[in-house]
């Protein structure tokens, strides 16, 4: 059976036991103004956001071929469904970027799941810093539009060092509470303000070891913001470690979710984030056939 049945399948067998009383359907067509002006100058969502980044990874061996570990992230968020209508540009001042801090746990040539952890999204009134110096890579600068609290599960599978497959699939689901989004920003597609419900996020990331990041890398994300001190903190010396630390860079979507009656448990949502990601495979692979 091959992956894509294997992702299938699980998508059938997570539908019938997430249950309407967990996980409600993945928005569509809702609006995000990246300023914060409101729902009539938003720009209408189809499905996701794009996001695209570099995270560093900490393992630690707990023994018996398992580890824990630590992830310190940074993105940035440039447009929506891949439609080119870059914010920055067509958004005075509408810079979104992304910091993810997450742990986990997992066995080295299996899987790994996240425990928790923290998604913050951030608006900047200055275009172009991301990638920089400010802040820590660009990343963290301006308003905190949103905050999500990452939930136990996701997560997706590594070699026997403990790094992702190349090109592996990762999934992170999160949860926020009304307040948790500012007013302003996302809004349903009848103009009711996110900001004041519950909401589920899912982000999908595809995501490739880098055995050589460049300076700015190195010393914004992996020693200032993972405050890492081990040998190694500048460009020319860093080295990732089997087993011990390394650097990815991922691209992805990050969507939003319904919570129908209460924030559902960890292991319906994974199995309805494996369904709404089997749905898009499914999805984008009758677009190519037609």
């Amino acid at each position: 059976m091959n992956a894509f049945k294997k992702l299938i399948c699980a998508s059938v067998v997570a539908l019938s036991t997430a249950g309407a009383a967990n996980a409600g359907p993945v928005l569509n067509n809702w609006v995000f103004n990246p300023t914060g002006g409101g729902f009539s100058g938003g720009q209408v969502i189809n499905e996701y956001l794009d996001v695209n980044g570099n995270a560093f990874i900490q393992l630690t061996n707990t023994g018996n071929g398992s580890f824990s570990f630590r992830e310190t992230a940074v993105f940035n968020i440039t447009q929506a469904d891949s439609n080119g209508q870059l914010f920055p540009m067509t958004y005075a001042g509408g810079n979104i970027t992304a910091t993810f801090t997450a742990e986990g746990t997992g066995t080295f040539g299996g899987a790994f799941s996240f425990t928790g952890g923290t998604i913050r999204m951030y608006q900047n009134q200055t275009n172009g810093q991301y990638g920089s110096t400010a802040g820590h890579y660009g990343a963290d600068l301006g308003n905190v539009i949103a905050e999500f609290n990452v939930l136990a599960g996701g997560g997706g599978f590594v070699n026997a060092n403990g790094s992702p497959v190349n090109n592996g699939q990762v999934s992170v689901f999160a949860s926020a509470s009304p307040g948790m989004l500012d007013s302003g920003y996302f809004f349903r597609a009848n103009g009711a303000d996110l900001s004041e419900e519950s909401i589920l996020s899912f982000a999908f990331t595809n995501a490739n070891t880098v055995g050589r990041p460049n300076t700015t890398q190195v010393s914004e994300i992996v020693c200032e913001y993972a405050g890492f001190t081990a040998a190694g903190c500048t460009r020319a010396a860093y080295r990732n470690r089997a087993g011990e630390y390394f650097f990815i860079s991922g691209n992805g979507q990050f969507k939003l979710a319904e919570v129908d009656a209460q924030v559902p448990e960890p292991g319906s949502l994974a199995l309805f984030a494996v369904a709404m990601l089997g749905a898009g495979v499914a999805v984008r692979r009758r677009n190519r056939k037609a």
